[in-house]
């Protein structure tokens, strides 16, 4: 199980009352709310492995260079960085200083996002992979050959909505392997991914499904002499204008598969990793009620933290 953990905590901070604090008063529901996602999952779940996959750059530079709006509306007013609620900000670290703690592998990449290192961890599995992300994109890892599923957390970490090739061609009409050259076509404003102007999601779906991906396509647009359905003369003027755009997005879109990451076992932990520790960042942040419920999926023993 590959969790997107920036997708969870982001979800946990806006699903779970910033009134839920530490005994100082600061709020800590991203990271309560993260930790009891984390326990469901693997009581309903019961994955093999756990890894929590991390975001160590959430906008990487050859995005950036690819298509500077890419996640260009999430930045602050002096384009530094993410503009993140200022509650949620100082959970974070206290989230990755509990998980170290409990014993359970968080791994990211310099200049990555999540998504690469959750591409690259499926690509390497020997096994079935669960996904659970709230970012469409990571669709297209999906292979029912491999067993490469997402767990959709669209509906919330109790409905989530099991994601799997089939699952993709009901809701979109493509095959179930293209939903990343259907995302270039089609455009992901939450990304700030603009897609072919004039080009939406049933005509993405209706050029696919007849020329197979994104390079078919192009290669039907640069020999198309005399237009027929679904590229017609309009389309085709929308796809040769969009030329530059189609250049440089597939770059954005596509997961990397083929990171240089150590070697992740991510078996479940037995026992806390730091028992003491774990114990006193429960104490300090209030949290021992999610902490316990954490230790109880993972079938750790009653004095785990004594």
């Amino acid at each position: 199980m590959l969790l997107d953990a920036a997708s969870l905590y982001f979800r946990a901070f806006y699903g779970v009352p910033t009134s839920i604090t530490s005994p100082d008063g600061r709020p800590v529901n991203a990271v309560r709310g993260f930790l009891d996602m984390t326990a469901r999952l693997l009581t309903a779940h019961s994955p093999d492995r756990l890894v929590a996959c991390w975001d160590d750059d959430w906008r990487p530079a050859f995005r950036v260079a690819a298509l500077p709006s890419y996640k260009a509306h999430r930045l602050a007013p002096d384009g530094t960085e993410e503009v993140v609620p200022a509650e949620l900000g100082p959970q974070v670290p206290v989230l990755a200083d509990v998980l170290a703690a409990a014993g359970i592998a968080r791994v990211g990449a310099p200049a990555y996002e999540a998504d690469d290192v959750i591409g690259t961890l499926a690509t390497r599995a020997c096994g079935p992979v669960d996904v659970v992300t709230g970012d469409r994109d990571l669709f297209q890892l999906v292979d029912d050959e491999r067993d490469i599923r997402v767990l959709y957390t669209a509906r919330g970490i109790t409905d989530l909505e099991l994601v799997d090739e089939a699952a993709v061609t009901a809701k979109y009409g493509i095959p179930g392997r293209a939903y990343a050259d259907f995302a270039v076509l089609r455009g992901d404003p939450s990304d700030g991914l603009p897609g072919v102007a004039g080009v939406g999601a049933k005509t993405a779906a209706a050029l696919i499904t007849e020329f197979g991906d994104l390079a078919g396509i192009r290669e039907a647009v640069a020999h198309t002499v005399v237009p027929k359905p679904p590229l017609t003369a309009g389309v085709l003027r929308k796809l040769h204008a969009g030329a530059d755009y189609l250049d440089a997005a597939p770059v954005v879109v596509a997961v990397a598969r083929d990171l240089d990451l150590p070697a992740v076992e991510g078996a479940l932990p037995r026992r806390p990793a730091d028992p003491g520790a774990l114990a006193a960042l429960a104490t300090a942040h209030g949290i021992e009620s999610s902490v316990k419920r954490l230790g109880a999926a993972l079938g750790w023993p009653q004095d785990a933290l004594a």
